[in-house]
């Protein structure tokens, strides 16, 4: 089980890593697209549809890091007082109630829109520059297969801390500011 959940969480830390760079491609095209309408008075046709890919990229591959670092919104004012067992119980029931379910639909409802963009090669249709949309598509289902295993870790995570009596120690290089700043205290 640990090695299962250090390669999911390894796996869905790097690519989660490796999207956040598209965050400089989104800001580049946004630059060069100021600099085209307001200094050379010559739009482009392709920052808008670009920009929204870039920035739905983003937002649907780093599902699965959020979970990895533990950075999805949650009101843990009760959660984070209660024993190691009951938060580990009641995660374990709520991910089979909800979070599973969820993102099965997610995946599959995702591959059906993804795979009817492939066979008719989708474009943007809100767009001049008629920019393909099939390949940033295929982003959802992936999206909710990577979902699906890092709840699969979650899950994993929890039988541990029911079995130990403590929470699997995470390899998170990152924390938030608040974190250190409770922790200076």
């Amino acid at each position: 089980m640990r090695g299962f959940i250090s390669f999911i969480d390894e796996m869905n830390t790097w690519i989660g890593k490796a999207f956040g760079w598209c965050v400089f491609a989104l800001t580049f095209s946004v630059v060069i697209e100021i600099g085209a309408r307001y200094f050379l008075n010559k739009p482009t046709l392709w920052v808008f549809d670009f920009s929204i890919q870039m920035y739905g990229a983003m937002f649907m591959m780093a599902g699965a890091y959020a979970l990895v670092t533990q950075s999805h919104v949650r009101a843990d004012m009760l959660y984070r007082k209660a024993p190691i067992r009951f938060q580990a119980s009641s995660d374990l029931i709520l991910y089979f109630l909800f979070f599973f379910p969820a993102c099965i639909a997610f995946t599959y409802t995702g591959f059906n829109y993804a795979s009817k963009a492939w066979l008719l090669k989708e474009t943007s249709w809100n767009s001049p520059a008629q920019i393909q949309v099939y390949a940033f598509k295929s982003l959802i289902p992936m999206a909710g297969i990577l979902l699906v295993l890092q709840g699969i870790s979650e899950v994993f995570r929890c039988v541990l801390a029911l079995k130990e009596g403590e929470w699997p120690v995470r390899f998170i290089e990152e924390e938030e500011i608040e974190k250190i700043l409770i922790k200076k205290k």
